[in-house]
């Protein structure tokens, strides 16, 4: 992983919120959600929160009891959830390193994960910090991206790119969203942790959007990759969006596009 790749600033939590959360991330949020409130947990941290698109469904399956601390590294993307769930007084909206979380032992009944793990420098730390906050029996929920081939439109937006940076193709998806797909390294790094009690599932679903252009500019202006594309050559961010449009269209078709993706979703009991 380079330094870039837990950037999410400017305009990326705008453009990430408008156009990545509805085409990859809602149904796996919901998916997340439902798995956590079968528990009916009073007490929930959710670490690499985002711009809030799983604290939303969370918040939506929890009655007005329960509480719901959410934490992200990068401070831009909480000030777009804050801005959009400020009146829901459930919800704590707070800057934190998952690798280092400043709450006490014990504190949580319950900590979730969307999609964030993979971008923890050090996966056993942040398990074990997971697993520290937890309370005795408590759950920790996450889910991982499987690899790229897996998830199409990723896929083919990174191959579109490779042709026109082809010295130094941006690999941002691959290395680092779609990096951490090993369950067995998965499930040996939560038992280095420390947890006893692991499940994965394989989750599939099928990503859509209104035309070609839509999971273009997703990927290439809503997710670190835009850093990468602009530290190449600034100037062509826009030409690397059409070159990526284009790929989609030529592959799903000029009207509403569907493609494949699947994840992995992880239990891991303390």
């Amino acid at each position: 992983m380079v330094a870039t790749d837990k950037l999410f600033a400017g305009s990326i939590p705008e453009v990430y919120d408008r156009f990545l959360v509805p085409l990859i991330f809602e149904s796996y949020a919901l998916d997340l959600a439902g798995r956590l409130a079968s528990l009916a947990p009073q007490n929930v941290l959710e670490t690499a929160a985002g711009t809030g698109v799983l604290t939303r469904a969370i918040a939506s399956r929890l009655p007005e009891s329960a509480r719901i601390v959410a934490t992200d590294l990068n401070q831009p993307m909480l000030d777009h959830a804050t801005a959009k769930h400020a009146d829901d007084r459930r919800i704590t909206w707070r800057q934190a390193d998952a690798l280092a979380l400043p709450f006490e032992d014990q504190s949580f009944d319950a900590v979730v994960c969307q999609f964030g793990v993979m971008f923890f420098p050090d996966k056993i730390q942040g398990y074990r910090e997971a697993r520290r906050v937890l309370k005795p029996g408590g759950h920790f929920f996450f889910n991982v991206w499987d690899r790229i081939s897996e998830n199409e439109f990723a896929d083919v937006v990174t191959e579109a790119l490779a042709a026109i940076f082809p010295q130094d193709p941006p690999r941002f998806m691959a290395r680092t969203p779609h990096g951490y797909h090993d369950t067995d390294q998965i499930r040996e790094q939560l038992t280095a942790a420390g947890f006893a009690k692991v499940s994965i599932d394989a989750v599939d679903n099928t990503s859509r959007a209104p035309s070609p252009r839509h999971p273009a500019v997703a990927y290439c202006q809503g997710t670190p990759l835009r850093n990468e594309i602009e530290a190449r050559d600034r100037s062509r961010l826009e030409d690397a969006t059409n070159a990526a449009a284009d790929a989609v269209a030529s592959r799903f078709g000029h009207g509403p596009v569907e493609g494949r993706i699947r994840a992995f979703v992880i239990t891991a009991v303390r």
